[in-house]
């Protein structure tokens, strides 16, 4: 492995990728502690002792901004506006015409909905930046902290903060689309990789400094178990044979090769955890903002939320947040994998599945086959994402428990796929690859 990297460095042009790719992440990190213009670094700081940023909504967006957001800094957004921009795009093409049809294009019509992603991430950055400084402004961002983070809230400076906010945003989504252009692997993915790697240490040690060495020693051999689990079920996948049939194109014979589609265990990836935390943080939002500030009780029904649905460490909150997975990861697959158009792409040339006719009796197989590979993959995604809240319970960790949920999907997934493209490349140049 260490010689493998080793070759890998020594090739010019790969080296010079790697090393862009290493360079554009140290700019991406170094913006993440750069104070936002108009925040006093030191409240922020005082604010972030109190420790009273726990909650769905500081945990999930600041998970993604690699700390970003609780600093205030030019970063604060993170890559969280791209990810929801894309996954707006990508659902959009069910519901418009247009945008399925930009989709089957080709080259041409891809290149028009990344500008459109491009776009709506822009829009996005710009109404979270607005709802960022609001929160800032009220003290409510840090979880009602006594010290003003923006002392001087006149308009020219909250102007200037939520440009340079959206502005951030903008950048980060230019620096990934970089990554991808001349760096390896895909420039998004690796940031977000590197925004969750970055709370790793931070989270270790937190557990090492409350739990003791003992607790220490078994989350790090679970969380080896936990990756070596996932990464199985990330590479496991149910290949359906195609056989294509011979055929003349001129004095051409074309054909009669045979091929498989590989349908992944787990086709949704890491969008089912972020829709169904989405989803459970609207009540305690909803009832946050129907909380009596003068200190009269609350009604029953927000008690009820803040009972049983704000926190990760009931079995109510537990036993709902894995059927919003299960339920967001058939969703997701039946939008994304169409087996009619399958189908009929096969049929158009020449391809048959042995055993099965050509067009619609086709499609109901690939259906079948897509709705039994899903069951374990939904359960898994369920399992694997309710990892930190049972840590939450047996050892009082928190939320950001580092070896489960979306942090460990994402970076088991962004590490294989990386590995891959330069194992692929060292392979071109008849060196042996990082894999065996």
């Amino acid at each position: 492995m260490l010689s493998a990297i080793g070759r890998a460095f020594r090739t010019p042009d790969l080296r010079r990728k790697l090393l862009f790719t290493l360079g554009i992440i140290a700019i991406f990190r170094l913006g993440a502690f750069i104070p936002a213009p108009g925040v006093d670094y030191g409240n922020v700081q005082q604010c972030l002792a109190l420790g009273n940023t726990e909650g769905g909504l500081y945990q999930f967006v600041n998970l993604f901004s690699g700390g970003a957001l609780l600093q205030v800094s030019i970063f604060a957004l993170g890559i969280m506006p791209y990810i929801t921009a894309s996954i707006i795009t990508q659902l959009l093409r069910v519901v418009i015409p247009r945008f399925q049809e930009l989709h089957e294009e080709g080259a041409q019509g891809q290149s028009r909905l990344t500008q459109y992603t491009r776009y709506l991430t822009i829009a996005l950055g710009l109404l979270n930046a607005t709802t960022l400084v609001s929160l800032a402004r009220s003290g409510a961002l840090l979880g009602n902290c006594p010290v003003p983070l923006i002392p001087n809230d006149s308009l020219i400076t909250i102007v200037l903060l939520i440009i340079t906010l959206t502005a951030g945003t903008g950048l980060i989504m230019w620096m990934g689309e970089l990554i991808t252009e001349k760096g390896v692997g895909n420039g998004m993915s690796l940031l977000i990789f590197t925004a969750i790697a970055a709370g790793f240490p931070t989270a270790l040690g937190e557990i090492l400094r409350t739990q003791g060495a003992t607790v220490f020693t078994f989350v790090l051999l679970m969380g080896v178990v936990v990756v070596a689990l996932v990464i199985f079920v990330e590479q496991s996948q149910r290949r359906i044979p195609v056989q294509y049939a011979k055929r003349m194109v001129g004095r051409r014979t074309l054909g009669g090769s045979s091929t498989y589609i590989p349908i992944k265990v787990n086709m949704a990836g890491v969008i089912p955890v972020i829709f169904a935390s989405s989803m459970l943080y609207l009540p305690s939002l909803i009832a946050q903002f129907n909380t009596p500030q003068d200190g009269t009780a609350p009604a029953g029904w927000v008690n009820w939320i803040t009972t049983y649905l704000t926190r990760g460490d009931h079995p109510l909150y537990m036993a709902l947040y894995f059927l919003l997975i299960v339920f967001f990861t058939y969703f997701y697959v039946a939008i994304t994998f169409n087996p009619d158009e399958v189908s009929e792409n096969m049929k158009k040339y020449g391809g048959f599945i042995p055993g099965i006719r050509a067009g619609r009796p086709t499609a109901e197989y690939l259906q079948y086959v897509l709705s039994r590979i899903t069951l374990p993959g939904a359960i898994y995604l369920g399992l694997v994402a309710l990892i930190p809240l049972i840590a939450l319970v047996a050892i009082g960790a928190n939320q950001n428990f580092p070896f489960g949920g979306t942090s460990i999907l994402i970076m088991v997934g962004v590490g294989l796929e990386t590995v891959k493209q330069i194992d692929a490349q060292l392979q071109q140049r008849h060196y042996e690859g990082l894999l065996r």
